[in-house]
């Protein structure tokens, strides 16, 4: 039998999160305003935008050194807190 347990994560380690949700400058913000909370200092020069091919939608990448899965939980949760967030991965 295949043990379909996910891999284990060893923290601190690099972690991307890719978020989706209505473009717009309050979406902007409240996915970095979170990432500073929650990873502050975090290299800005880690963030990617990608727009929609008409504009409406908006995803934004951004890589983080995680410390934890309680980090992680912490910052999913709050982002999508957000109306504007329509997707967490």
């Amino acid at each position: 039998m295949i043990n379909k347990e996910p891999p284990k994560i060893e923290f601190p380690c690099e972690y991307p999160i890719k978020v989706m949700g209505e473009a717009s400058a309050l979406f902007h913000q409240h996915v970095l305003g979170t990432m500073d909370k929650y990873a502050a200092g975090f290299d800005r020069s880690k963030v990617s935008v990608r727009d929609s091919k008409k504009g409406r939608w908006q995803s934004i990448t951004i890589t983080i050194t995680a410390t934890g899965s309680s980090q992680l939980e912490d910052i999913f949760n709050e982002l999508k807190s957000n109306s504007l967030v329509k997707m967490v991965l």
